[in-house]
């Protein structure tokens, strides 16, 4: 069991109904004044932000309450549920910033499952049925009147039971038979009109092979779950609050059976509560939309930096801190909203600004001659690694007489209130002096290949001896010492604010946006040859970068944009 290191309560607690509930539990001595909450993922997939709100809130209020969260692994659906799936929630869970009180497989519970199903079945309160998913529905009927009972609901124990376990030995193909919940054919609640807790799925599990030709359905299964292990708080999002009346009824046919846990001879009985989902804009969330965007091939893989997931958002820089400030952020509530992704990107930024050491990169170079600097000459200057973090320390710069800039620092003809280089325009070149460009040299199609121009010797470090004001500064790298790298400039994967508005009359896939990375060379201050994964820098003038986890190499650098410097996306608004 691992040791426990969660962050600080990363939620709105003070206006939090979810600490209310609790809060009024434990003033009752409800549970025995425990708090026990749980992280159910399936294996299924990547986790994403949404996954990471959940998190935060089922991880946050445990350690506010100096209570216990589990991480259980949801693994009734054999399909596309896998081992590979399992490590990698557990490694984005903890690089998230939370360590959990116990680990658990829901399939670990299946026998423990089936000999509950099986005493409902004896005391009249589940049986097999025939009817096919598309003939149900016509005895389910509509909320607003009763059902019709099922043909098979009055089935005697014996056959039931023969059934049922005819139904694990994998004698019956998939639809052919299920096994219902007998509960109320009347309820307004269409979840409560008997519903199925065991379907037939004749596929092998990834833990358990192919003992099982049966599985339990989620909302069987997680009550059982959280009543097994001890759970008292059970927090899920709100599309399973018309789903708990059923929990409830599982609970207590638990009670009956006599399976809830019982701590210091007080019976725990977990309850269940439901928030908002996260919805964000830009983005889609859903696994199954997610996972078609990567057997596609429309992203690269499900750690690709345009992806939502928590592998994404960290191979593309984004902080563990930034994710859960974010959180906290947007809080919890009942109600449905969709919160927009500028909010989280405003998060990273202000996160990275803190923490991000400084250097300079040119995206786009043309060359800068300093005609009266020497070959040999250098300039030098000691700068701040970071301005907001004065332990950063500092780095020497060093200015040889060929620099590369930016192209996009340079017009021939410029523009109105165009302050950077041009000739006869002087300019500040980043720590090292004052710069004029005095003339330009072109090649045959008249394209400007070099810049060139006279520096003044009295403004070493960049501050001219008569204080004279110089409005454009313009960041640098030296061309004797600057290292080659890659740059991937990362923005939205969607132009459309809701992609899923797409569906209606197209596929979500109509709103990629085609420009959503455009990958590009560089040139880098040398120190930035030996930067590794995980590291974080701000591009002075450019926006917040890190190595690339899968494609950087020591001397070889690939770096990804974590975020621009400040939100510049104009699609869909």
């Amino acid at each position: 069991m691992e040791e426990k290191t969660t962050p600080a309560a990363e939620s709105d607690t003070a206006r939090h109904f979810l600490r209310q509930w609790i809060e009024e539990d434990l003033a009752a001595g409800r549970n025995d004044g425990t708090v026990v909450t749980r992280f159910p993922p399936e294996p299924n997939g990547w986790i994403h932000i949404g996954h990471a709100k959940a998190i935060c809130v089922d991880f946050g209020m445990a350690a506010l309450f100096n209570g216990r969260c589990h991480l259980r692994m949801d693994d009734t659906n054999p399909s596309k549920e896998s081992e590979e799936f399992v490590e990698e929630l557990k490694r984005d869970i903890s690089w998230l910033g939370f360590s959990w009180d116990g680990f658990y497989y829901a399939c670990d519970m299946f026998d423990t499952m089936w000999a509950i199903a099986e005493e409902l079945i004896r005391r009249g309160q589940a049986y097999v049925c025939d009817l096919s998913q598309e003939a149900w529905k016509s005895y389910r009927g509509v909320p607003t009147r009763p059902g019709t009972p099922s043909p098979y609901r009055e089935r005697s124990v014996e056959e039931n039971l023969d059934l049922f376990r005819r139904m694990r030995a994998g004698e019956f193909a998939e639809g052919e038979h299920c096994l219902r919940a007998k509960i109320d054919m009347a309820s307004p609640n269409i979840h409560f009109r008997d519903p199925v807790i065991y379907r037939i799925v004749h596929l092998p599990h990834y833990r358990t092979g192919t003992a099982w030709h049966c599985y339990p359905m989620y909302d069987f299964a997680h009550p059982i779950e959280d009543a097994l292990e001890g759970v008292t708080h059970s927090m899920c999002t709100l599309e399973f609050e018309v789903h708990r009346p059923l929990y409830d009824w599982v609970i207590d046919r638990l009670a009956e059976q006599g399976r809830l846990v019982v701590r210091n001879g007080r019976t725990i009985r977990p309850q269940q509560r439901e928030f908002a989902r996260l919805n964000l804009s830009y983005t889609v969330m859903s696994k199954r939309l997610l996972r078609q965007l990567v057997e596609e091939g429309r992203v690269d893989g499900w750690d690709d930096p345009r992806m939502p997931t928590v592998a994404g958002m960290r191979r593309r820089g984004y902080t563990p801190e930034a994710i859960r400030e974010f959180c906290e952020r947007i809080g919890v509530s009942k109600y449905e909203s969709q919160t927009d992704l500028a909010l989280l990107e405003w998060c990273v930024r202000d996160d990275l600004n803190r923490r991000a050491i400084r250097r300079m990169a040119v995206l786009d170079p043309i060359c800068l001659v300093i005609d009266n600097l020497p070959e040999g000459e250098e300039l030098t200057a000691e700068v701040a690694n970071n301005p907001e973090d004065p332990t950063a320390g500092t780095r020497t710069l060093r200015c040889t007489r060929e620099l590369w800039i930016g192209r996009d620092d340079f017009m021939e003809v410029p523009a109105k209130k165009f302050f950077r280089v041009t000739v006869g325009n002087e300019v500040r070149l980043r720590g090292a002096c004052l710069f004029t460009c005095t003339h330009l040299v072109k090649d045959a199609e008249g394209n400007v290949t070099e810049i060139h121009g006279t520096y003044d010797p009295e403004s070493k470090g960049g501050n001219p001896a008569d204080g004279r004001k110089v409005k454009g500064t313009i960041h640098w790298v030296s061309a004797k010492y600057a290292v080659p790298a890659e740059v991937r400039l990362y923005d939205r994967l969607f132009t459309a604010e809701n992609p899923m508005a797409f569906a209606e009359g197209g596929s979500f896939l109509d709103s990629l946006n085609p420009d959503s990375l455009r990958v590009t060379q560089a040139y880098v201050e040398p120190a930035l040859a030996e930067a590794k994964p995980g590291e974080h820098y701000q591009f002075e003038r450019v926006g917040y970068f890190t190595p690339d986890s899968r494609l950087s190499q020591p001397g070889k650098p690939v770096f990804n944009r974590t975020v621009s410097l400040k939100d510049s996306f104009k699609g869909g608004r």
